[in-house]
């Protein structure tokens, strides 16, 4: 390892040395500062964690979770060894082997699927940031059945932008926090992206610029929001689209924008009785047609000097008739449908905020326009002097992803977006790069399953059409055990991962032999229906074997899904082990410019543990994998640091961007550089590349920004972005569900197609709700995440759990009233499919029939080396046990999943409930399992730290 002065201090009081690595305490990857000082032994310790001030992202500011580092990193819960199964499936009873043996032992698993069904192979990963390494062997290996865990936590987020204008909120990218007049934030808790975040609503704060929070719960970023709308939960589309009905009927909206940039002006068939109703009119070239408006006949929209018109009717041959899909829009959302008196009940919402914001957004985009004396060149050519910018800016997250209509809501925020032209334009939503990446720059998924054979193509990708749905050649069968790409969910283009226990035991569409999974702690918190999906975990068949036969797990601490191993792959912390965070999967560019990072073992591991991606890549060598192994069958990578550095996806572009080719002078493409990684250690652990000044906005039209992506390898040509208000894809499958297109879904699905399927942004009330009685169930039950806390990972952390040591389940003070509860009774929460008893703590600042709770902050005994009374065992609690992964049952024989129709997203935020005041005898919470086994030795331990440097 390089020992670069960057990284010595020579203070002794201070520390031995500072290691500059990437922060893994939650998903937003800040660079930090590892202080290391020798023990009485000579050995390195991590002595205290801060934030890299160098660091493009988090530029020094550094959370909680962060800090809290060392305490994950020395964390009792910590896995010693590889294990396999020695007790029943749950018991938790492991035995100690060794790496060989554990990696014989899992490619004699996996050899002969691979050989015979390579389908049976399911493999999953939790929050991996390593997923385009984990795709792709599971690409190589050749079974469809791989995702990670964006299907129950955010796939409409991104699917809802990557469809409608090549972006998304959050990773892909972030408001123009220093230009915009006004702002406003959807259903996002304070664990996801929160430095990036707090650092811009400073700047926010500091420029005096109103924030408006959009929330059920007024907790974090709402609570320092100027104004807070407290909305019913899954109703934040039928808001926005009210929002957008004032627009229409007042002429607040950027005409020029959406014909220049968006379908707006294409021609869309209107013919009810035809096969093409509904599809846009293309010439023979397959170019959408628009009106020109100097002639008043058809064009296609990218002819040269065309004027297209956003109204108007257009006569075709055999009595036929077109209209712009502007035309379409208007339609829809002039209705009184969603006039803002008519959607108040629905949404919680005043009639008069819902205007007063539609006219705040108005003054804000269109009186104070943003002008950057910047010249630049559009894709037709178009010189322009200025970059004109609309200043308001939004940001959404899993609030309003983790619906049954999320997708749709989603699709209407960027209809918002579009409709004011503040889309890239300075002070609204800007790209990071590697995007603006539309469905046709984006990979379509891919199905198969030839024995020792790669797909053709990666599992996950975005679907252009019912053409492209996995089915097996009955046309209703799902390729995939998840169901994804099918019927049940066309569009899932990031799988969900929450059915696939619940399918497999099901075997339906089909039994598997091996469930592979990494960090996902699907038998607690990464769950619905935690308590049922421990019994499928255990349940055995007629023969007295488990349904589902073999079960390998990877994670670096006890978690309880660990007890539920056959064998246990134990992975580093990520103090540890390399890591590439890359433009290929996850990135952390800001609008600027364009980063990537690494993580590098700043610290080596004390016990027999192995990163997980190396170990994928042996297991990959041993079972022949061709991309993973040499001519002569040896293995073509050492670890993952030999991958990051020397495998290429294409020739020139490879996991990381900077210090490229043999000498390191080149950036975005270039050949393998063996001192890649020494690099990226030498600067910090990251590398940044801005994007030229005539690129910065209008990514989506902007040539500079198209020639400059080419140059860095994050695109091959140009690609043409125009954004997409009318949905066509969606269209075509409603087109299936009315018989005139093949393949046609099964009578059971057409009706939901029909209604869910609209290509405008829509709004239906979510499914739970609709499918039971609304009396027996009257209020919103939601789970939030700490700002402390990342999912289970923070509340094991000796220093977190002082913050969240438990989670009692917050009520509005009306239905407390209504029950009769004051702070610190205990109440039981009922769904349609079962019970739980909190503690309970009363709450003003909240929807007033919604009650929520912080999530993953119950823990099981046994699990995480607590100790056997600890808080968050005795009054923590999740309401995954109450969460249901099927609707209820319809009478016709057939369960859906509590998913969103059209891309499987886990529609966690549906939850219907009701509440009864509980005894107070017995102050634990319910349900408790039975205490597992702890495979890492006594949790009734005192944890200490620092006590060799305090003399």
């Amino acid at each position: 390892m390089a020992t670069d002065s960057a990284r010595v201090n020579t203070s002794p009081h201070v520390s031995d040395e500072i290691r500059k690595t990437t922060c893994y305490m939650c998903a937003c990857r800040c660079g930090i500062n590892v202080h290391l000082r020798k023990d009485e032994n000579g050995k390195p310790k991590v002595r205290y964690i801060e934030g890299n001030r160098d660091h493009p992202i988090n530029k020094g500011v550094l959370c909680a979770k962060g800090s809290a580092g060392i305490m994950q990193h020395y964390s009792p819960a910590r896995l010693k060894a590889p294990m396999k199964r020695v007790g029943e499936r749950g018991e938790g009873k492991f035995e100690e082997i060794s790496w060989d043996e554990a990696l014989e032992l899992a490619t004699s698993w996996l050899k002969p699927v691979r050989e015979k069904d390579p389908k049976k192979l399911a493999f999953f990963t939790g929050r991996d940031q390593s997923q385009s390494l984990t795709g792709w062997w599971a690409q190589n290996f050749g079974t469809p059945n791989f995702a990670a865990h964006g299907g129950f936590c955010s796939v409409n987020m991104a699917a809802g932008g990557i469809y409608t204008f090549g972006g998304a909120f959050w990773e892909f990218g972030a408001p123009d926090w220093g230009k915009s007049e006004l702002f406003m934030i959807f259903g996002v808790a304070e664990d996801h992206d929160s430095n990036p975040i707090k650092l811009g609503l400073s700047k926010l704060k500091a420029r005096g610029k109103k924030i408006i929070g959009v929330n059920p719960v007024r907790t974090g970023y709402n609570a320092i929001a100027d104004e807070w709308v407290g909305i019913t939960p899954g109703t934040d589309g039928l808001f926005v689209l009210s929002i957008v009905h004032e627009l229409l009927k007042a002429g607040r909206i950027d005409i020029d924008y959406l014909i220049r940039y968006t379908n707006a002006p294409w021609l869309v068939i209107d013919d009810p009785k035809a096969k093409d109703h509904g599809l846009f009119l293309r010439d023979k070239d397959g170019n959408a047609q628009v009106i020109d408006r100097k002639t008043g006949k058809i064009a296609a929209y990218n002819s040269k000097d065309v004027k297209p018109d956003l109204k108007g009717e257009i006569d075709l041959k055999n009595g036929r008739k077109a209209v712009p899909s502007f035309t379409l829009l208007a339609q829809k959302y002039l209705d009184d449908r969603y006039a803002p008196e008519n959607v108040a009940e629905e949404t919680g919402v005043p009639a008069s905020q819902t205007r007063r914001i539609a006219a705040e957004i108005a003054h804000a985009a269109f009186e104070k326009e943003v002008v950057i004396d910047q010249p630049w060149t559009d894709m037709k050519g178009e010189k322009h002097e200025k970059m004109i910018g609309r200043p308001v800016a939004f940001h959404a997250m899993r609030g309003i992803s983790a619906h049954s209509n999320g997708f749709q809501t989603c699709r209407s925020i960027h209809l918002l977006q579009i409709l004011i032209g503040s889309i890239d334009s300075p002070g609204g939503f800007r790209f990071k790069p590697p995007y603006p990446r539309p469905v046709s720059a984006q990979p379509a998924p891919h199905g198969g399953n030839i024995p020792n054979t790669p797909l053709k193509g990666p599992q996950l990708g975005f679907m252009r059409g019912p053409e492209g749905l996995l089915l097996e050649e009955d046309g209703v069968t799902p390729q995939r055990i998840d169901k994804a790409y099918s019927w049940d969910a066309p569009m899932s283009s990031h799988g969900l991962m929450h059915m696939v226990i619940a399918n497999a035991h099901a075997r339906d569409p089909y039994g598997i032999d091996v469930l592979f999974m990494y960090m996902a702690n699907m038998s607690w918190n990464s769950s619905m229906n935690s308590s049922g999906v421990m019994k499928m975990l255990t349940n055995k068949d007629e023969n007295g074997e488990y349904i589902i036969p073999k079960l390998i797990y990877s994670d670096a601490y006890s978690s309880e899904m660990v007890a539920f191993a056959d064998l246990i792959l134990p992975d580093t912390t990520y103090l540890e082990r390399h890591d590439a965070i890359s433009a290929l999967d996850r990135p952390i560019s800001e609008p600027e410019a364009l980063c990537d990072a690494i993580r590098w073992p700043v610290i080596e591991p004390d016990r027999e543990v192995r990163g997980f991606q190396s170990v994928l890549l042996d297991l990959g060598a041993r079972l022949g994998l061709p991309a993973m192994t040499n001519e002569d069958g040896t293995p073509k990578f050492k670890d993952y640091a030999d991958y990051i550095q020397n495998h290429e996806r294409k020739p020139g572009v490879g996991p990381l961007l900077g210090w490229r080719g043999k000498d390191g002078s080149k950036t975005g493409r270039g050949e393998p550089n063996p001192n890649q990684i020494d690099a990226y250690i030498k600067n910090g652990g990251f590398s940044e590349t801005h994007v030229p000044a005539e690129a910065l906005y209008f990514k989506h039209a902007n040539a500079a920004w198209q020639n400059w992506a080419v140059e860095m390898g994050l695109q091959d040509a140009p690609v043409e972005n125009v954004f997409q208000l009318y949905l066509e894809p969606m269209r075509k499958f409603q087109l299936c569900a009315e018989g005139k297109a093949e393949p046609q879904p099964p009578e059971t699905h057409r009706q939901r197609i029909l209604n869910c399927f609209d290509p405008l942004p829509d709004w239906y009330p979510p499914f739970e709700g609709a499918s039971i009685n609304l009396a027996d169930f009257p209020y919103h039950a939601l789970t939030q995440r700490p700002a402390a806390m990342y999912h289970s990972w923070g509340s094991q952390n000796a220093w977190l759990r002082q913050i969240h040591g438990h989670n009692p389940m917050y009520i509005p003070g009306e239905i407390c009233d209504e029950v009769g509860l004051k702070d610190g009774d205990w109440a039981y929460i009922i769904s349609h499919h079962g019970k739980i008893k909190v503690p309970v703590k009363r709450m003003n600042a909240v929807n007033g029939k919604t009650m929520w709770t912080w999530n993953a902050i119950g823990k099981r005994k046994g699990a995480w080396a607590l100790s056997a009374k600890a808080p968050e065992t005795e009054k923590g609690f999740l309401l995954n046990h109450i969460i249901n992964e099927l609707l209820p049952p319809k009478g016709d024989g057939h369960r859906w999943s509590n998913s969103d129709p059209i891309t499987g997203q886990a529609a966690w935020f549906d939850l219907r409930v009701r509440v009864e005041k509980a005894p107070a005898e017995d102050e634990v919470s319910q349900p408790q399992m039975d205490a597992q086994n702890n495979p890492v030795g006594s949790p009734d331990q005192t944890v200490e730290y620092g006590k060799e440097w305090t003399k």
